[in-house]
């Protein structure tokens, strides 16, 4: 395999992954916790008691992150989706910021994960969604490509 494709089929090994956790969390947020528990949470996280995030942007979040993982997938509009998704990722992170690093520092854990999720958003935007995109494929298959 050549180097080029060795790099694109790693980029949507990466993309697969992180739309796949983005997609969990906001499953998560929908159908394990219901929406009004979600808000509660939002609103009960605080960073130096300072509410950081308020409930309401709840829904918006897991909408984000369904919709964001689903785009980053398929590989559709990355660039455009991905300052939205590493938005929320930083916002997962912040409310942590006084709990520490490491997740296992305190029962709420700690900041790395979400801040980890907003660097590999930030690496997807700055290196591109890869060649193996859906809009790849259904312009190679149109013969545009």
């Amino acid at each position: 395999m050549t180097e080029e494709k060795l790099t694109n089929l790693g980029l949507l090994v990466f993309r697969m992954s992180l739309g796949t956790v983005f997609i969990a969390h906001g499953y998560l947020k929908v159908f394990t916790f219901g929406l009004s528990h979600a808000m509660e949470v939002f609103e009960a996280h605080t960073v130096w008691h300072i509410n950081m995030i308020p409930g309401w942007f709840a829904p918006p979040a897991a909408l984000i992150e369904w919709v964001g993982g689903i785009m980053l997938i398929l590989g559709v509009k990355t660039r455009w989706v991905l300052p939205l998704m590493a938005a929320v990722a930083f916002g997962a992170g912040a409310v942590h910021f006084e709990n520490g690093w490491n997740y296992t520092s305190k029962p709420d854990g700690g900041w790395e994960y979400g801040i980890f999720l907003l660097i590999c958003c930030v690496t997807i935007y700055l290196v591109g969604p890869g060649k193996y995109t859906l809009p790849f494929f259904l312009n190679k298959k149109k013969g545009l490509d």
